[in-house]
């Protein structure tokens, strides 16, 4: 049996304890030495040395060094330094992101109270929360901290807000009674408190049942240590290119060596060039690229309201298949809004956006004056005598201080043109009966001008209704009789089936001479006026999302701690919930297993009344299916499945440092509506990206065969190692980034998420590059070739027309890579970063080739003007070749 369901003896039975005197000292040592105390653990922190060096594990790093200590050793020590730079570099950058992901249970124990009140030996005392032991007995009120998890004992009006453990704003009433239900979500543990939740009112006493790791908060803590970080498609892509191309590059390097010596070659200058082809072979640059494209993508996230944390999300966003989003604050605004008003059979309906008091009333979709109509003046009126909330102006937005429902009824009646200030001119209050989960009520005495006495109540429908004797009906009091009732329980109906929440108000006139002294007396023969029902709208621009993220081939599951009915009807105007597809709930999920929800997790929309493992859950279902999942969530209760998620988004105003620290992407403005502009600029992220690998790789290819092609016809080498290495870091380096900054093309958003196991040469893309590498090694050799034959006692001459010829064909090779189809489909100087990287490149070659104190470097002399000609036709020849036959095809 479980805490919930016990009653008070059994609690103390089964913690060995004293509720009325609560543990002695000796208890207390003897528990600390049992269970320790109580505190989240951590797990075993990495020293920062050993996190820097595993950042060199990889297998396209390692090979790097390797080639870094043969290049040193042959004595190419510019070889060396450079790709050690490059590796250092990258380390670095993977470096400072782990680091970051340590501080997740750093700010997770942050939410624990620093010091709570105990019982014990039969005194109160104030002790830090670290030493309280399972057995204590807490006292909490208003504005209070729980410092572990607690057996509720006495409750006075007590309400507690969960939201870091559900997700749900909305404080929850606790009561002491127990509960025999199993299998209850952590919302519905009305005689519970949770570590790390606030008391915001009333007070309570309560038996600690777990601390520590034994805590719904250390559950989390344990799951965000064991959830698993996944890789990202792009990572994944890049790993499996890294070993082909790190295989190609030593089966070369071997036959390279291999055929040389059977030619009569020496060993060694067989030796030195297969490392130059390895070089070659190896997009030494690359990785670095794709770290400066993914930045320049980050920088364009946050002008459009979203902070990435970690590079490779942009791109991850791109293949999203499913987004998992928590319901309140993300989808709906987070300010309970009054939207239907009932009262003597009639109902009106306001609209008006959050906390901001303007807004109309309408009668059958026709709007109405509020003040009107008798009976929805006074339910207006008295919901804002009998209220404590304020209403205040922050930074050009209006907030509530007090009890979100409170505030509902506050500005609803400020729409009507209603004033809290000029109200309490004409109504005195003079007595006040306190709201308390036993009641379920709250009544106020008030006095008007002309010394008549009213009592004002509003609380829970069913209530209310017992406690009255009439009704306002058609603007007249009449008896409550059955059959009035009956129309009031359906109206009440009515409001819940749209996931409203109902508050009831009524009244009754006392004579003025008497005083009333309890709410007993008070709140009985009271005339029901009516309900105002109020829901946590929906955004509006969030209903568009949806709709263009389903165009885009992107599910949306809403996953909320919130009712099943309110989950549903918010679902349902998103345009979530959609005939044929299912709601399921917590306790439901909780009976299956990982494997039995990947059956009908396909067909599900929305998960209501959830806890932080079915999150969990979910996600790893959905990945399970092969989906891309984005989870979105605020909470410390999302922050293991932000964690676990291929792609975690937290919010930035309401999202507490636990769930920022485990996400991969913070919304600066909470909106559903910023995840799929963040879709958005992740597909032409990652378009980008293959656009600059196709340039990249292609110019490798050609590189390789060049040299590749030489060897085997005993020519000697056409390009030196530092040549080589120079084109792929710089030269080809600014083109690619420029890449990185192209524009979308058409319809981005009216694709469907490409597969995570689509290939990086997948789409045709492996045979441009194999086609245009092939050319460019082609038009490189022929020019080496003919500088050599023209000159052969001056091989320097023919390496640096080959080095020219090499970089030429590149650049304008790039511009062929900005379409999928042909060079000429896109205006070339539609990417002005490009035009201006491509000219910088050129710069950069001609200075290498001209400067004197660099040529020693590079091995280059200038070359004569009649040369650049030859240069120039054929650089031209692999973009315009293969272009020239893709419009041939088109025009048949």
């Amino acid at each position: 049996m479980k805490f919930h369901e016990m009653n008070e003896r059994e609690v103390e039975q089964a913690l060995n304890t004293d509720i009325k005197a609560g543990l002695t000292e000796d208890d207390v040592k003897k528990r600390h030495k049992q269970y320790g105390y109580n505190e989240l653990k951590e797990g075993e922190k990495q020293s920062a040395l050993l996190l820097f060096f595993s950042q060199f594990k990889d297998f396209m790093v390692l090979v790097l060094l390797a080639a870094t200590l043969i290049s040193g050793l042959l004595g190419e020590y510019i070889d060396a330094i450079a790709i050690i730079a490059i590796v250092v570099i990258n380390g670095f950058l993977g470096f400072f992101q782990e680091r970051k992901a340590e501080k997740s249970l750093h700010a997770l124990k942050e939410l624990s109270a620093p010091q709570v009140i105990a019982l014990r030996e039969g005194q109160w005392k104030k002790i830090p929360s670290k030493e309280v032991v399972a057995g204590d007995l807490l006292k909490f009120a208003t504005g209070d901290r729980i410092g572990a998890d607690i057996r509720i004992v006495e409750s006075n009006s007590l309400e507690i807000e969960e939201s870091a453990l559900t997700g749900e704003s909305l404080p929850v009433q606790k009561r002491t009674g127990s509960l025999k239900t199993a299998n209850l979500a952590i919302g519905d543990m009305e005689n519970m408190a949770f570590m790390g939740t606030m008391v915001t009112r009333g007070n309570g006493l309560g038996v600690v049942v777990g601390t520590g790791m034994n805590t719904a908060m250390g559950q989390i803590a344990d799951l965000l240590q064991n959830a698993e970080t996944m890789t990202t498609p792009l990572q994944r892509r890049l790993e499996q290119l890294g070993k082909i191309l790190i295989t190609a590059a030593i089966l070369l390097t071997v036959l390279v060596v291999v055929a040389g010596v059977v030619q009569g070659q020496e060993l060694y200058t067989m030796f030195l060039a297969g490392v130059s082809l390895a070089v070659a072979a190896i997009p030494e640059g690359l990785p670095a690229i794709v770290t400066v494209a993914l930045s320049l993508g980050v920088q364009r996230m946050i002008r459009k309201k979203a902070i990435v944390r970690k590079l490779p999300a942009v791109e991850t966003l791109g293949c999203a298949s499913v987004i998992c989003s928590d319901k309140t604050g993300t989808m709906t605004q987070n300010k309970m809004t009054v939207t239907h008003l009932w009262s003597g059979g009639k109902e009106w309906r306001v609209d008006g956006i959050g906390y901001e008091p303007q807004g109309h009333f309408y009668r059958n979709e026709n709007q109405v004056e509020p003040k009107s109509d008798k009976a929805l003046q006074q339910m207006l009126m008295f919901g804002m005598l009998c209220n404590h909330a304020e209403i205040q102006q922050k930074n050009n937005e209006f907030v509530i201080d007090g009890d979100p429902t409170e505030g509902a009824l506050l500005v609803a009646a400020m729409k009507a043109g209603y004033n809290r200030s000029s109200l309490l001119n004409q109504f005195q209050i003079i007595n006040e009966f306190p709201f308390d989960s036993v009641r379920k009520m709250m009544s106020v005495v008030v006095k008007d001008h002309n010394g008549r006495q009213f009592i004002v109540t509003k609380g829970a429908p069913d209530v209310l209704v017992g406690k009255s004797e009439s009704v306002l009906w058609e603007g007249k009091r009449q008896i409550l009789s059955r059959e009035l009732s009956g129309e009031i329980q359906g109206a009440i109906e009515d409001l819940a089936s749209q996931a409203l929440r109902t508050i009831a108000i009524g009244f009754k006139e006392i004579p003025s001479k008497n005083v009333i002294l309890d709410e007993e007396e008070a709140e009985k023969g009271l005339t029901f006026i009516g309900l105002q029902g109020m829901i946590d709208p929906p955004r509006p621009e969030v209903r568009e999302a949806v709709k263009e993220c389903k165009e885009a081939g992107i599910k949306t599951i809403m996953i909320t701690g919130d009712h099943v009915i309110t989950a549903q009807a918010i679902a349902k105007q998103l345009g979530i919930l959609t005939q044929g597809s299912k709601v399921l709930q917590g306790k439901d999920l909780a009976e299956m297993s990982v494997e039995e929800l990947e059956d009908v997790v396909e067909d599900v929309a929305v998960f209501a009344r959830v806890s932080p493992e079915h999150k969990l859950k979910i996600v790893k279902a959905l990945q399970n299916r092969g989906h891309i999942v984005a989870m979105t969530g605020d909470g410390v209760n999302d922050a293991p499945a932000i964690k676990a998620a291929d792609i975690g988004i937290s919010m930035g105003i309401t999202g507490t440092d636990v769930a920022k620290e485990a996400s991969a992407l913070v919304l600066l403005d909470d909106n559903f509506a910023t995840i799929k502009a963040a879709i958005k600029e992740g597909r032409n992220i990652y378009e980008n990206i293959r656009k600059f690998v196709r340039y990249l790789l292609a110019s490798n290819v050609g590189e390789i065969l060049v040299m590749l092609f030489a060897m085997l016809l005993a020519l000697p080498l056409p390009l030196v190692p530092i040549q080589i290495l120079w084109v792929n870091l710089v030269t080809d380096g600014l083109p690619a980034m420029a890449l990185g900054l192209d524009q979308p093309e058409e319809n981005v958003m009216k694709r469907k998420p490409r597969s995570p196991k689509e290939g990086v040469f997948s789409r045709g893309l492996g045979w441009k590059v194999v086609s245009r590498g092939f050319l460019i090694g082609l038009v490189t050799l022929l020019a080496f070739i003919f500088a050599y034959r023209a000159n052969p006692e001056h091989l320097a001459y023919a390496q640096t027309v080959a080095f020219a010829t090499l970089v030429m064909a590149q650049l304008i090779h790039v511009f062929d890579c900005r379409s999928e189809k042909s060079v000429f489909s896109r205006n070339p100087f539609g990417n002005k970063y490009l035009v201006w990287a491509v000219i910088s490149s050129l710069a950069l070659v001609l200075v290498v080739i001209y400067y004197p104190p660099l040529q020693p470097i590079f091995h280059t002399v200038p070359i004569e003007l009649r040369d650049w000609f030859m240069i120039t036709g054929l650089s031209a020849v692999p973009t315009f070749l293969l272009a020239g036959t893709f419009l041939a095809r088109k025009t048949k």
